[in-house]
């Protein structure tokens, strides 16, 4: 937890507004990879 968003996991349990941004942060993160992912099926299926 500490080394992918820089928090500990006792502050990521006790602050809302810490766990929100590590959330919306994973949830960039999962678009991004689902983008990346798309390109790769795109271009093996040439």
């Amino acid at each position: 937890m500490h080394h992918s968003h820089g928090i500990g996991y006792a502050e990521y349990a006790s602050k809302h507004d810490k766990r929100m941004d590590v959330e919306k942060s994973r949830e960039e993160d999962y678009r991004k990879s689902q983008l990346i992912y798309a390109e790769v099926e795109r271009k093996m299926k040439k």
